[in-house]
């Protein structure tokens, strides 16, 4: 069962919900896959540092947790992305917030999808298929097929 949630705890709103839950849900089937329950919770740059402490014993701020749900059929879990970092990120790489945002959402997904980045060859394929992700979002796609 596919269902993609968005939970909103800054003033940060996501624009067009739909088009991303329908992007997100190519995105996953271009890996043979199915999406399964996952939930985009935006929150603050020291809610996301206090479970990066709590969870992962990290001590410093990111743009992205996800905790996978394997217990759920098909792609599942929980992507807490710090809006802070995001537009941070973004006016570092110069580039919209809309787009640094999916950059992430789709990162995360991609972690769900067993992709890591510890190691530089990781991190540059990690990259790649960010960009060809993201390249779909703009991609007009007809339901039926």
């Amino acid at each position: 069962m596919e269902e993609i949630a968005y939970h909103y705890q800054t003033e940060f709103s996501l624009k067009e919900e739909q088009k991303h839950t329908d992007w997100i849900i190519r995105v996953v089937k271009g890996f043979a896959l199915e999406t399964g329950e996952l939930n985009f919770i935006f929150v603050s740059d020291e809610t996301l540092l206090q479970m990066n402490q709590k969870y992962l014993s990290h001590d410093y701020f990111t743009d992205i947790i996800t905790f996978e749900y394997k217990e759920l059929e098909g792609v599942s879990g929980d992507l807490f992305i710090s809006t802070d970092r995001v537009l941070e990120n973004a006016d570092q790489m110069k580039c919209s917030l809309d787009k640094e945002m999916r950059r992430v959402m789709v990162h995360g997904v991609l972690h769900l999808l067993g992709y890591q980045d510890k190691s530089e060859e990781q991190e540059q394929n990690m990259r790649k298929l960010e960009e060809e992700a993201l390249e779909l979002f703009h991609v007009k796609h007809n339901r039926n097929v």
